[in-house]
């Protein structure tokens, strides 16, 4: 498995456990990472994705419900709600790694977490992002 895509995976486990426990971030993080070799790649991307969305939460959330039409964040189902997270901070703070492959990567964690539908969910909010971001850069 590629290594950002566990570390992906992981920061998901770890964001998804959080939401639906409101439990304390720094116990969480860490026992949910055992998964993860400590200062592996893998671990470091990871780590960055978790303490990157969970500081810039309110930023990211306020994106995501500005480009989904007809959905707030409470609306969403928790898998969605935490892919669309981590894809949006690759987005906005992740410079190295290409829009498409962030897209692929949000596509592809949905199909196998999520539900039938939440593929071309991901999918469109991304692209509204994305076109949004294109808007105001012009």
């Amino acid at each position: 498995m590629n290594i950002r895509r566990k570390a992906r995976e992981t920061a998901l486990q770890v964001l998804y456990k959080m939401d639906i426990a409101e439990s304390n971030a720094g116990e969480s993080i860490e026992s949910d990472m055992e998964a993860l070799t400590p200062g592996t790649e893998a671990r470091r991307y990871c780590e960055a994705l978790t303490r990157g969305v969970l500081e810039k939460k309110k930023i990211i959330d306020g994106i995501i419900e500005g480009c989904s039409e007809n959905w707030t964040l409470e609306r969403m189902a928790v898998v969605d709600r935490n892919i669309l997270r981590i894809a949006v901070y690759e987005l906005e703070y992740c410079g190295d790694v290409p829009y498409k492959v962030i897209i692929d990567e949000a596509v592809e964690l949905a199909k196998r977490y999520g539900s039938e539908e939440s593929g071309a969910f991901i999918n469109g909010v991304l692209d509204n992002i994305r076109k949004a971001a294109l808007h105001t850069a012009h």
